[in-house]
C-alpha cells in the first residue's frame, strides 16, 4: 500500500484544501499517544490517512477500514498533505505519475454503488477471489452479454485486472474490494447465473474464515436462478472434504463432483499444482428453486445519544453481545468537537468495521453508512441502545 516515512509529522490548520484534496477534521486515538487520523476527501470519496509513530520516524498511509476504491486517490491525498505539512520525507513508494489504464477504468466500484441500485438488466455471474483474473478475463470476453462482477481484496490483483478489462475493451465487467460473504446478502434473487469461487484460502487453521460455509451456500442458493450454479474449485484434500460435508448438508441438494476436470482457462498457481501432480476437485452445486425477492426494512439513523464524551471513551474494549451477534468498541478517538468510535459489528462470522462519530449530541457513521443487511440493522438496533446507556 502507499505510504510514506517521514522525519516528524506535524498538523496544519483544517479544514483545508490542498491541489483538490480536502481536509476536514483529526482524530487522536484516546488510548494510545502513537497513532492518529486525518480525514480526506478526494474527487467525493472520503477516507482517512492514518500517522503512526514509529522508532526514529512516523508512517503515513492510508487506513485500511476506510481505503477508496482508486488508489490513485490516496497517493493524491499523500502528496497534498506532505506538501501542505512541508513534511520531511524520509522514505516513500507513492508517485505522482498515474497509470493511464488504471485512469481509464470506470470497472472498479464501492459497495454502495450496487446497495443504491444493483443492476438487473442482464444475467449477472460472480467470481470470488479472482487472483490473477485469467478465469474471469476469459468469461467476460467469452459472454458479452453477461455482466460479470468480479471480488477480490488483494490491491495488486484488482489492478491488474482493472488494467486489462481496458486494454481488452471489455464492458461487462466490475470489480469490487469487498467481503463477498457480506457482498452475497444484497444481491436481488434469482438473477445470478453461476457464483465461482477458484481456489480460495484453505484457512486449515481458521476455519470461520472460509468463504464456502452454511451461511454462504443459503445465500447463494437465494441469488441464483433456477439452474445457476455455484461452482468451488480447490487444489485443498481438506477444503474440498469440508465442501462436500457442507453441501450435502442441505436438506435438498443437487452435487455434481468432478477430479482433474480440464477447463478452458487455469490460474498461473493451478499451472504450478498440475505440474506438482497435485489433485484439483470441483464440487458444482446446481440451484433448482426459485427463491422470494430479497426485502430488508430499516435504516441506520441514530437517536440523539444519551452517554457524555467521557462515558463514550470508556465503551474501549468492550463488546456487547445479541442474538446472533455482536458489537465490539475496537478503539475510541476525540475530534475537536467530540468523540469517534471504531466498531466491528454485525455476525461472528463476517463482521462489518466502521466507524461511528458522536458530536454535538448527534451520532452519524463515517465516512458512509454500514452494508445494508438484516444482521447489521440488527446490530445498529443495539447500538442506538449503547449509546443512549
Amino acid at each position: 500500500m502507499p505510504h510514506l516515512h517521514i522525519k516528524e509529522f506535524k498538523k496544519i490548520e483544517l479544514p483545508q484544501t490542498i491541489d483538490g484534496v480536502q481536509f476536514d477534521f483529526f482524530a487522536e486515538n484516546a488510548t494510545r499517544d502513537d497513532e492518529e487520523l486525518i480525514s480526506a476527501k478526494v474527487d467525493g470519496e472520503s477516507f482517512f490517512l492514518l500517522v503512526k509513530n514509529e522508532e526514529n520516524r512516523v508512517l503515513l498511509k492510508t487506513d485500511k477500514l476506510t481505503r477508496p476504491a482508486s488508489i490513485t486517490l490516496v497517493h493524491k491525498a499523500l502528496l497534498a498533505y506532505a506538501k501542505a505539512a512541508e513534511l520531511e520525507v524520509l522514505a516513500s513508494n507513492v508517485i505522482e505519475r498515474k497509470n493511464v489504464h488504471l485512469d481509464e477504468s470506470t470497472a472498479l466500484k464501492k459497495i454502495e454503488f450496487f446497495a443504491k441500485d444493483f443492476p438487473t438488466d442482464k444475467e449477472v455471474r460472480i467470481e470470488v477471489g479472482f487472483g490473477s483474473g485469467r478465469h474471469l478475463l476469459h468469461q467476460a470476453a467469452n459472454n458479452p452479454n453477461v455482466l460479470f462482477i468480479g471480488i477480490e481484496i488483494h490491491r495488486p490483483s484488482i489492478e491488474q485486472v482493472l488494467k486489462q478489462v481496458v486494454i481488452q475493451k471489455l464492458d461487462n465487467v466490475m470489480v469490487l474490494d469487498y467481503d463477498a460473504r457480506l457482498f452475497m446478502e444484497l444481491v436481488p434473487s434469482n438473477l445470478v447465473g453461476a457464483v465461482y469461487v477458484h481456489f480460495p484460502v484453505p484457512w486449515d487453521k481458521k476455519p470461520h474464515r472460509r468463504v464456502i460455509s452454511t451461511a454462504f451456500i443459503t445465500e447463494c442458493r437465494r441469488v441464483l436462478k433456477e439452474g445457476g450454479t455455484l461452482e468451488l474449485r480447490t487444489d485443498s484434500e481438506n477444503y474440498y472434504a469440508y465442501s462436500y460435508e457442507t453441501f450435502i448438508a442441505f436438506p435438498k441438494t443437487t452435487l455434481l463432483i468432478n477430479k482433474n476436470k480440464d477447463i478452458a482457462i487455469t490460474s498461473k498457481y493451478e499451472d504450478r499444482w498440475r505440474k506438482m501432480e497435485k489433485n484439483i476437485y470441483d464440487v458444482i452445486m446446481t440451484n433448482d428453486e426459485i427463491s422470494p425477492e430479497l426485502s430488508i426494512e430499516g435504516n441506520f439513523s441514530f437517536e440523539t445519544p444519551k452517554l457524555s464524551d467521557e462515558e463514550l471513551l470508556k465503551l474501549h474494549g468492550k463488546t456487547h453481545r445479541f442474538d446472533g451477534g455482536f458489537i465490539h468498541f475496537e478503539r475510541v478517538y476525540t475530534t475537536q468537537n467530540g468523540v469517534m468510535l471504531r466498531i466491528s459489528m454485525g455476525s461472528f462470522d463476517r463482521p462489518e468495521h466502521l466507524y461511528v462519530i458522536v458530536e454535538n449530541k448527534e451520532a452519524k457513521y463515517y465516512p458512509e453508512l454500514p452494508l445494508k443487511s438484516r444482521m447489521n440493522l440488527n446490530a445498529h438496533k443495539y447500538l442506538g441502545e449503547v449509546l443512549n446507556g
